[in-house]
């Protein structure tokens, strides 16, 4: 493998999807490309999960990332809409993202060969992205007889943080207002409203004892029930994030440990929340390409 990216023409923001095959209003697929045969080194299929909000102008460069890093991959792209991830409950985001099954290992729900079922990289990113990925183990667990879902590496940019409300809500409210986009009222306005919103959830969700989306996630990505022990991981995250708390992914990352997960991190410095690919491009796309190859040499073994 290259130790950087090799240079390569960045999708369009405002084609991007023009490239992919629409399977849901979230969910989309680009195939590998034809002529170009799959690297046995490579994984076979990366998902991407966006943050909260975003938009294909703001993927864009993820996706030319791994079409560099990996020519040859079938990519899968999931948008998060905050908002359908807050309100929904368990049955419903576990249905919405069943499709990604089909996306990943064929109509059948099962991966067609040994490669396709082990050889997938799965990059989340910030806590409704992580919401959507804890949705798709739970899909597969409940397809599958409570198996988890086989992938190979999970990179978590910006996720998971804590799901404590009282010390998160300045901080939710702020993320939940950003994806309102530019309203003609004053932002602080804005966030106040999210705010009242978010507080009116969490306690009508306290009042008939449902598990919120972000309590299901975080504990799912550290459940063997759902996320195979066999998965490596990438963390990658700063201290300068105004969403999540550096020292909750860290946490995360030391219970992770202690399950037996195989757990590394890259700490960038000066980053806005999923602020860090534009950054530090090298040293992003380095990390992640390190824990591919970490994946290769556990095969090797």
């Amino acid at each position: 493998m290259t130790s950087t990216p090799p240079a390569v023409a960045e999708f369009k923001a405002t084609h991007l999807l023009d490239t992919f095959e629409r399977i849901t209003d979230q969910i989309f697929v680009q195939p590998s490309p034809l002529n170009t045969p799959l690297d046995p080194s490579h994984p076979a299929t990366v998902v991407i999960y966006g943050w909260g909000d975003a938009l294909p102008k703001h993927l864009a460069k993820y996706v030319s990332g791994y079409r560099a890093l990996f020519p040859a991959s079938r990519l899968v792209l999931i948008f998060s809409p905050i908002l359908r991830a807050l309100l929904a409950g368990l049955d419903a985001r576990t249905q919405s993202m069943a499709p990604v099954l089909d996306a990943i290992y064929g109509p059948a729900g099962t991966a067609t060969t040994p490669e396709a079922s082990s050889r997938i990289l799965i990059q989340v990113m910030s806590n409704t992205g992580g919401i959507n990925y804890a949705a798709t183990l739970n899909a597969h667990a409940a397809r599958h007889g409570g198996a988890a879902m086989p992938h190979a590496l999970l990179v978590l940019d910006s996720t998971p943080g804590s799901t404590d409300f009282f010390s998160n809500i300045g901080r939710w409210s702020r993320a939940l207002a950003l994806g309102a986009g530019k309203l003609p009222i004053p932002f602080a306005v804005t966030q106040a409203v999210a705010a009242g919103f978010l507080g009116a959830l969490s306690l009508a969700g306290w009042l008939v004892g449902r598990t919120s989306a972000a309590d299901f996630s975080v504990g799912a990505v550290n459940n063997p029930a759902l996320c195979d022990v066999g998965v490596r991981r990438v963390y990658l995250y700063s201290k300068a994030d105004d969403i999540i708390h550096w020292e909750d992914i860290e946490e995360h990352m030391a219970r992770g440990r202690e399950k037996g997960y195989s757990v590394g991190g890259t700490l960038f410095e000066g980053t806005p929340h999923v602020g860090h690919m534009r950054a530090w491009p090298e040293e992003y796309w380095g990390a992640i390409r390190r824990g591919w190859e970490d994946v290769v040499k556990g095969e090797k073994a």
